[in-house]
């Protein structure tokens, strides 16, 4: 009995050590699978919306599919034509990639 309690109490003592440890890999591991795509995705968004040019098909964060007008960079403003002869103005940061147009017409 008194070697049962002799082991379990010596296994006890490195216990903070490798929960340091696997608090460390948990957290190594979000940030690999998590947090580093998420701020890759944002970089590319950000670099689209510093790169709009008039023509671009686009959708808005309310999803409004458009096409490019007018570009404003001091003000940050861009022109969307929705609709033959219908604009709106819409702020920079609103506007998305339109992944329709990417991709080929199915046959």
């Amino acid at each position: 009995m008194t070697t049962v309690f002799l082991a379990a109490q010596a296994g006890g003592n490195g216990g903070g050590m490798s929960m340091l440890i696997m608090m460390v890999a948990l957290f190594a591991i979000m940030w690999f699978f998590m947090i580093r795509p998420q701020q890759k995705k944002q970089k590319e968004i950000q670099k689209f919306q510093n790169s709009l040019a008039e023509g671009m098909s686009v959708v808005t964060g309310g999803g409004i599919y458009g096409t490019v007008k007018k570009v404003d960079i001091a003000s940050g403003i861009v022109e969307v034509e929705i609709a033959k002869g219908v604009t709106i103005r819409v702020d920079k940061g609103y506007v998305f990639k339109d992944a329709a147009a990417n991709q080929p017409a199915a046959k």
